[in-house]
């Protein structure tokens, strides 16, 4: 596990001085695997002899003093709902468990040009529909930190992955906080680009007003490099947006003084475990040590977040799932009678009950008659959500709050209460709504569990996103620490 815990740029140092191979790499993360994932349970799919096969291929670059790429020989995680070629992509949906992509997706071809290891096929909420990781259709991940405890959702498998030291890094994607809250309920860093600023194509959709593909690392640099990779304009995604990527990396300069942050009233008000506000405001202890300035702010419409999210996310993901009926890809039910019959059985048997509780309430909002008082009405409020935001943001450089309310908790606790579960996003769906960057880093133990500090940016600022995490972070021991499998 040592191995991972290393910065990227003492990775390759070492590879560099041939001192580590690639194989090595790759090995000593299916090793760990071995030992730890009949605990964790991160992993759908390995992807074992290709991965092999693309070590020695680039230990051989190595020898041969070949170019290298960004993520040279990093082994990764990929979470099951970006599409692999010829590696099973599933979305942890029974549905899709025969589903063998043609194709990659953006983001793993650019891991591929930038040289990383895939390792395998994370495990999720079935769809990216849940909070916890309970809601796949194989099994539960565990948190390593304790494994009678959730890792979070929906990228549970790809965060818990990383704070287990199965792989060095791994791609998760955020709907409504499905990086940011199983990062900070795992203790690791969790980073929600902004919409549009890495490619959605070859993501399989939930909300595609929302999703976001990012990545999950054990430090802030790491975080910088892999977005460094993925981020960019793609023609194949009409929602990609065309700007300049700057030097991610080059931000890190740890310098804060002068940052002026906004700390909403609403994000450390009822709900919030005290032992979550405490380790919040720590770091805006550190911050001011550092030359940084903080103030109360308000954004006065995050009341009316959770509502209009699951609306909206559950308006979009009734259209995207209409595509799985059982006839152009997944499974087919095999004992219809006709093909009104075939599509009822296929959708029955292939959809778990999150993601068929989303489907009706979608189906709903949108219907004849309700569209208007419903669908029409949340994006009018997403509207005064954003404004909120932006307002803040004439004045100051960040918003700092919490990530989740509470530390990660118990498996089976909140498994039959939707309602309950849905609260746990009360701190990241606002962000998603907006569209604007946020990343979560470690800040603090609450009975042996990690409590995650979110950092909220402008529209395309992630290079200030980071700087702040990373400053924060050299300040702090919180990051260093591990769980103890």
């Amino acid at each position: 596990m040592a191995l991972f815990d290393l910065r990227l740029q003492d990775v390759h140092n070492k590879l560099n001085k041939k001192e580590l191979s690639v194989t090595e790499l790759v090995d000593a993360s299916y090793s760990r695997i071995g030992e730890t994932d009949s605990e964790i349970k991160a992993f759908i799919t390995l992807n074992e002899e290709n991965a092999k096969q693309q070590a020695a291929a680039l230990d051989k670059q190595l020898q041969d003093g070949g170019e290298r790429g960004l993520l040279f020989g990093l082994p990764a995680g990929i979470k099951d709902n970006i599409v692999t070629e010829g590696l099973l992509t599933t979305c942890a949906s029974q549905f899709l468990s025969n589903y063998n992509p043609i194709y990659d997706a953006t983001s793993v071809r650019k891991l591929k040009a930038a040289q990383s290891v895939t390792i395998g096929k994370l495990n999720m909420d079935e769809f990216a529909m849940g909070g916890s990781n309970e809601n796949s259709s194989y099994f539960p991940t565990r948190n390593p930190w304790n494994t009678e405890f959730v890792p979070g959702g929906s990228s549970g498998g790809s965060a818990a992955s990383v704070a287990a030291g199965q792989v060095y890094f791994a791609l998760g994607s955020d709907t409504g906080g499905s990086i940011r809250q199983p990062a900070a309920y795992c203790g690791i860093v969790g980073l929600k680009p902004t919409y549009g600023l890495v490619s959605r194509f070859g993501l399989v959709a939930f909300a595609s007003s929302l999703d976001q593909i990012g990545p999950l690392t054990k430090n802030v640099e790491d975080s910088a490099y892999v977005l460094q990779a993925i981020a960019g304009y793609d023609a194949s995604d009409s929602t990609s947006a065309n700007v300049d990527i700057p030097d991610y990396t080059s931000a890190l300069s740890g310098d804060v003084k002068g940052l002026r942050i906004g700390v909403p009233k609403e994000y450390l008000g009822a709900g919030i475990d005290p032992r979550v506000k405490e380790a919040v405001m720590k770091a805006l202890q550190v911050y001011e040590s550092m030359g940084a300035t903080w103030e109360e702010v308000s954004l006065p419409h995050t009341d009316y977040a959770i509502a209009t999210y699951y609306l909206l996310a559950s308006s979009e993901a009734s259209s995207n799932l209409a595509r799985f009926d059982g006839v152009r890809y997944g499974v087919r039910a095999d004992d219809a009678a006709n093909l009104i019959d075939m599509y009822r059985k296929s959708r029955s048997q292939g959809f778990g009950p999150e993601v068929k509780r989303r489907i009706m309430l979608g189906t709903y909002a949108l219907s004849s008659g309700y569209y208007d008082a419903y669908y029409l009405k949340a994006q009018k409020v997403r509207t005064l959500i954003k404004q909120d935001f932006d307002q803040v943001f004439e004045k100051f450089d960040l918003i700092i709050g919490p990530t989740a309310p509470t530390p990660a908790f118990r498996l089976g606790e909140q498994v039959g209460d939707p309602l309950t579960m849905y609260l746990n996003d009360i701190c990241t769906i606002p962000v998603s709504l907006a569209g604007i960057p946020a990343i979560s880093v470690p800040c603090g133990i609450a009975d042996g569990l990690p409590i995650g500090l979110q950092i909220i940016g402008k529209a395309f600022d992630e290079s200030t996103v980071l700087r702040a995490a990373h400053a924060y972070e050299q300040q702090t021991e919180h990051h260093k620490l591990r769980p103890q499998l």
